[in-house]
């Protein structure tokens, strides 16, 4: 693990500097390297580093009307008929956590796309601070624009070796919020893993509904992997989530984590949990399999 702390000092002291911008606000010059400048410093002693040993890794384009959208691949080399998976960010973009996230699924043998859905807004990493981030990027982006970037995306895996009926989708945060909405838009999500998305808020012109809006018609079998010490999302929303999932058939399930809080798995950050986030990955490989997702 020393070797890690290394390795990432070293880059970000052979980073060249543009003006305004000293070391620490370090972001990814590609899709998929590197970390968002709003979360550095990188709590370098804890994060997962998954080799690219007999996979294909890197950055495809997918086209959605006319607009370029880049999605950072990773899956078994050689491979084709692979289970898809869509690996769905933070508000930090894809960042090389999620494109880590995505190598560990393409070891498991999945074919896993996690693809930038800011690319209209902005680019997140570029922001130093969580709150413009928010106010500059995450507020201006319509479920609309990503529920139609993702069709895109299933249907370039289809093309591209993926087997779409095997389709599920996992999301962190931001994304955990999208795996329960993108499961409700598209019935073909054979299962997803939400890590503490967002389940209630207002509706507005570009977030209409959230999860508990559409929790009695949706038909996707979604595992929701929640910390009861989560400030931002209480335990009581998760309560008003069940009883609305109640209502439907889904067969959608929750594990509260009594002891971590919102980003427990976030391998990067002071919040990572590291039992919680081992046990809920458990739970993650085994939910997508269980419901034909593998």
């Amino acid at each position: 693990m020393e070797n890690l702390k290394e390795d990432f000092a070293s880059l970000v002291a052979k980073t060249p500097l543009s003006d305004g911008v000293d070391r620490r606000g370090f972001m990814k010059a590609a899709l998929g390297t590197g970390f968002a400048a709003a979360v550095l410093p990188v709590c370098a002693q804890s994060v997962v580093k998954t080799d690219t040993t007999g996979l294909m890794t890197g950055e495809v384009t997918v086209m959605v009307n006319g607009q370029a959208v880049p999605v950072y691949r990773a899956q078994p080399e050689g491979k084709t008929n692979l289970p898809v998976i869509l690996v769905i960010s933070e508000i930090f973009g894809v960042h090389e956590y999620i494109a880590d996230v995505a190598r560990r699924f393409a070891k498991l043998g999945y074919l896993a796309l996690a693809p930038s859905l800011f690319v209209r807004q902005g680019d997140p990493g570029a922001y130093k601070t969580i709150a413009e981030l928010q106010k500059e990027v995450i507020t201006k982006v319509p479920d609309a624009q990503v529920m139609t970037d993702l069709d895109a995306v299933v249907a370039w895996a289809k093309a591209n070796g993926g087997n779409t009926a095997k389709l599920g989708i996992t999301g962190f945060c931001w994304g955990g919020r999208i795996t329960w909405m993108y499961s409700a838009h598209n019935p073909k999500v054979k299962a997803g893993v939400a890590w503490y998305g967002r389940l209630v808020g207002n509706s507005t012109s570009l977030t209409p509904t959230h999860p508990v809006d559409i929790a009695a018609k949706l038909k996707t079998p979604i595992l929701g992997l929640y910390g009861a010490q989560d400030g931002g999302i209480p335990v009581t929303t998760v309560v008003e989530m069940k009883d609305a999932l109640a209502k439907g058939s889904s067969k959608s399930e929750f594990i509260v984590f009594k002891n971590a809080g919102h980003a427990f798995h976030a391998d990067y950050r002071p919040s990572y949990v590291e039992a919680d986030a081992k046990e809920g990955w458990t739970q993650c490989i085994a939910w997508l399999k269980t419901h034909g997702v593998a």
